[in-house]
């Protein structure tokens, strides 16, 4: 029997993932095989605060979100792992990365990663983002995954 794929809103993301407004940057889950790998997507909007400087009358949303959108994506991934849960994904390095096109407001980001290593708390992704079946950016994350100091005061 075929499992069907995980898929989650908004809210669950945010019950994983620590980030906020401005700085949240996936909208949903649509494909997600646990510590495999997982789809998202990022609504990329005129509102975003970035647009008002990246760059006036010529919105392009900066490469570096695009990275940290993906990394975001990935940490979905790490962090639902009953034994990653309440922790942090945070970068060790990017590698190979490449732009291919830009991102606009209007543009519906779709968000991949896929798992390449994990052990002893830090791993390896390729990450890819798309645009209408176009790559955007494509590359290698390293990453560790951390206590949360935020957790640690409550």
């Amino acid at each position: 029997m075929k499992k069907e794929p995980i898929s989650m809103t908004n809210v669950e993301i945010q019950k994983i993932l620590p980030h906020r407004y401005p700085f949240l940057l996936v909208d949903k889950i649509i494909e997600f095989e646990e510590g495999k790998s997982i789809t998202g997507i990022k609504n990329v909007t005129a509102n975003e605060p970035q647009f008002t400087g990246h760059f006036p009358g010529n919105p392009i949303m900066p490469g570096v979100l695009i990275v940290e959108a993906l990394a975001q994506v990935g940490a979905v991934m790490l962090l639902s792992m009953p034994e990653n849960r309440g922790k942090l994904g945070v970068f060790t390095g990017i590698n190979n990365f490449k732009f291919r096109r830009q991102v606009v407001p209007g543009d519906t980001l779709e968000l991949h990663a896929e798992l390449l290593t994990y052990r002893h708390n830090m791993g390896k992704a390729t990450v890819k983002a798309t645009v209408g079946g176009q790559t955007a950016a494509m590359g290698e994350v390293s990453f560790a995954v951390v206590e949360n100091a935020a957790n640690a005061e409550e």
